[in-house]
């Protein structure tokens, strides 16, 4: 089987075919327009699938927002999305390609992606935690995505931790996002100095021994441990797969691991916090798997 993978985000929208294997191939990257409204975005796609694919059995798309994937309808999005939020896209998409589609949250996309095909094979229950902007989760229970009541469980980067802290995007205050997410670590950094703009500009001050930026590094894997702490003593889970640019750095990723070890209770210190290993593939071969492992 062949499935043409899709994974639409604010900025860029990612294509590949992807075979039985976990193959990708004829992999295509354009501007999602995403503020030019959710039908632009939809038609815009679709003119780039016409114009760049064929002979695909499915179609298989990882989207931002609050998805119902019995539907294939968009639950939610943000106003990065204007005129996204209730959109039929799998009945849109079978009408003018005429295969199944299926839809399914980007954040969860990605966790199959790592199941399937990447850091968690060798697990049925992991959770899955992607660092940037904000902060996604995804719960593998069993080898399948928990998804709650209304298709939006795994929102850890909405825990509160800090109740008398930041007010956060969503309107509660003190959310984990708030102090965990890169943005906060950015943040951060260039209170220090401004040139630490990014993940990579921040390592490369960590390289050249600026000790003020490793306090800055130091808290914020603090914050990470702590919302990892808490959601470990919930689920007690074998695995948690933590991601996200930033998240590429494996000393990084030990460190947030050693941090754990020290402040979780003592009968949960089997967890293994892991990197994801997929990258940028991760969403586009979780939304694969959604037709080739049923």
């Amino acid at each position: 089987m062949n499935v043409l993978a899709v994974d639409i985000g604010g900025t860029n929208i990612k294509m590949s075919m992807v075979d039985s294997t976990g193959q990708t191939s004829a992999f295509k990257e354009i501007e999602s327009g995403a503020k030019k409204g959710g039908q632009y975005l939809v038609d815009h796609l679709m003119e780039a699938i016409a114009e760049t694919y064929s002979g695909f059995d499915a179609i298989g798309i990882s989207t931002a927002g609050q998805v119902n994937s019995e539907e294939g309808s968009i639950i939610f999005a943000n106003e990065n999305f204007p005129g996204y939020t209730g959109m039929h896209v799998k009945a849109l998409f079978e009408e003018r390609f005429g295969v199944p589609v299926k839809v399914e949250n980007d954040v969860n996309s990605a966790a199959l992606g790592e199941k399937h095909f990447g850091a968690g094979q060798d697990f049925n229950d992991f959770l899955c935690l992607t660092y940037g902007t904000g902060i996604g989760g995804a719960i593998v229970i069993d080898s399948t995505v928990y998804k709650g009541m209304n298709g939006s469980a795994g929102e850890f980067g909405h825990m509160i931790l800090h109740p008398d802290g930041l007010k956060c995007n969503c309107g509660c205050v003190g959310c984990y996002e708030m102090y965990g997410a890169t943005t906060a670590l950015v943040k951060n950094a260039m209170e220090l100095n401004s040139k630490y703009i990014n993940g990579r500009a921040i390592f490369e001050g960590l390289e050249q021994g600026d000790q003020q930026l490793e306090k800055v590094l130091n808290d914020w894997v603090l914050e990470v441990a702590n919302g990892l702490v808490s959601l470990i003593h919930i689920f007690n889970p074998p695995a948690i797969i933590i991601g996200g640019g930033v998240m590429e750095q494996k000393k990084l990723v030990k460190a947030v691991s050693a941090k754990v070890q020290e402040l979780v209770i003592s009968s949960f210190t089997g967890v293994q916090i892991i990197s994801a290993t997929l990258g940028n593939k991760a969403g586009l071969l979780g939304a694969a798997s959604l037709h080739l492992n049923k």
